[in-house]
């Protein structure tokens, strides 16, 4: 490689870094964005930190390469394998100096952990977002007076494919399992959706490319470690929700999205409303896949029936840098509504229903 595309591919991974760095500030995890900052320095300065990352293969921004190594010392942490580190992650209070004399040494000390977690792409299963898929799941129900099939892509663990086994607050209205030890409450404004809604789940499918086994302990450590660092409660609540799934949850299937999509719409359900679902993944998808799912949904639109209808249910930005939306497409009248606006991890919701 040419000192030119050296210097090209450096300045891309410190780009990459960057932009993680202002997600995580603008997401709240200021202890994420400091630790970004500090290993961006060491790429910049040539240190080991650029020796592991600077000859990334693919796209930094697109393989989520700073959140990958966010993650891999975030494992350590976890596992207490770096007791220098462990000093100085949450709920330790290390400043940026701390963690500049800290860092790049467990980065040397450990740096065959690291290329190994580098070298899968990041799985996360975000709870929070259960709080806003559920009121696209009480205005299926309201609308259609149907139990719900429920097909879920991007599934990663399963973990919102139990939505219905947890306890949500809507202001002061409350829905859910009052039992249930996750508990989620976004700042919710608006009405809030149809609880009186009559919910029935009779099935639950859900299909992802690389889905995380729960039942193997380096898989949910995994899990864990993408979760940033100084957000205490995302980490108990994702801990509570693991449980859950593993007692609940349908075994996520191995596959291609569009695939999946096609073979489970294949044909009407009668009595059921069918749902296939997605949040903060279809970005990640190939266009082709994209169109691929589109199509099968359409199709099988036109066949959806009062008794068998069908419902595209979707939390996503509709542009990289926009808020996402929660949308929702019923067939068989083919109507579509944004239900509502929300915070990519759930945080916040601006409900505004039918």
């Amino acid at each position: 490689m040419s000192q030119s595309d050296s210097d090209r591919n450096r300045q891309a991974v410190l780009n990459a870094f960057a932009k993680q760095t202002g997600w995580c500030e603008g997401l709240g995890s200021p202890f994420t964005a400091r630790l970004l900052t500090v290993l961006a320095d060491d790429i910049a300065a040539g240190g080991i930190t650029a020796e592991l990352v600077c000859a990334w293969p693919g796209d930094p921004i697109a393989d989520a390469l700073a959140l990958r190594m966010a993650g891999a010392l975030h494992a350590l942490v976890l596992t207490e394998t770096a007791p220098a580190l462990v000093a100085c992650y949450p709920p330790h209070a290390a400043t940026i100096e701390q963690l500049r004399s800290i860092v790049p040494a467990v980065v040397e000390e450990h740096r065959s952990h690291i290329q190994t977690f580098l070298s899968s792409p990041p799985q996360t299963n975000e709870v929070g977002r259960s709080g806003v898929l559920v009121g696209g799941f009480l205005q299926i129900a309201e609308e259609t007076g149907l139990p719900l099939r429920l097909l879920e892509i991007g599934a990663s663990a399963g973990l919102n494919a139990v939505w219905d086994r947890y306890l949500y607050q809507f202001g002061a209205a409350d829905w859910g399992d009052r039992q249930s030890p996750v508990r989620i409450a976004p700042h919710w404004e608006g009405l809030p959706p149809p609880l009186h809604a009559p919910v029935q789940v009779i099935e639950r499918s859900a299909c992802d490319m690389t889905p995380v086994e729960l039942e193997d302990p380096a898989q949910r450590l995994r899990l864990r470690a993408y979760v940033w660092a100084d957000q205490r409660e995302r980490l108990s609540r994702l801990e509570s929700a693991i449980g859950l799934a593993r007692a609940y949850g349908p075994r996520v299937d191995r596959g291609d999205a569009a695939d999946w999509v096609r073979v489970k719409l294949k044909e009407p359900v009668k009595a059921s409303a069918t749902v296939l679902y997605h949040s903060i993944m279809w970005q990640y998808l190939p266009a082709q896949s994209q169109a691929d799912i589109s199509a099968a949904l359409q199709r099988a639109g036109d066949r959806a029936t009062d008794a068998a209808p069908l419902a595209w249910l979707r939390f996503e930005p509709l542009h990289p840098d926009s808020r996402p939306e929660l949308r929702l497409t019923l067939w068989p009248r083919a109507w579509e509504v944004c239900l509502a606006v929300a915070h990519p991890h759930g945080n916040s919701v601006t409900w505004s229903g039918l």
